[in-house]
């Protein structure tokens, strides 16, 4: 059965600046997406951080292609006021990874969040993995 991630930005990021030794992780996990192994997921939080980030070291026009490539290889969930008040009132103590752990809950069908920063999700309802974790339950 073919597993349906969510991935956190820093999964993302990793594979866009190549943040070794974690990017190698990265490439696999969007690989296995490519080849429509894994149907995987981000939020729109996620491509505002990449956008962001990226945009300090390339130009706008390198940047939005790089993101539009990446749009092409996963789906987006949404985020709207629900996403936003169960964020708030969570108890999570990153703002931002309870956006992003809501975003993937609200979806519904997600079988796992994929993040290096797994101690700031531990109060999801959903599996949280690392990507070495992963591909090692699931791809070995």
């Amino acid at each position: 059965m073919k597993k349906i991630v969510f991935l956190d930005t820093n999964v993302i990021l990793d594979f866009f600046l190549d943040r070794t030794p974690f990017s190698d992780h990265s490439a696999v996990i969007l690989s296995l997406a490519v080849d429509n192994t894994i149907k995987a997921y981000i939020s729109p939080l996620t491509i505002s951080n990449c956008y962001y980030i990226l945009r300090k070291l390339a130009s706008h026009q390198k940047v939005i292609a790089k993101l539009k490539l990446l749009v092409g290889i996963v789906d987006i969930t949404k985020m709207n006021k629900q996403t936003v008040e169960l964020a708030l009132s969570s108890g999570f103590t990153d703002f931002e990874d309870a956006l992003q752990n809501f975003s993937a809950v609200d979806h519904g069908k997600l079988d796992v969040i994929i993040t290096r920063n797994t101690k700031d999700f531990k109060k999801s309802e959903l599996a949280v993995l690392t990507p070495e974790t992963f591909i090692k339950t699931f791809f070995s």
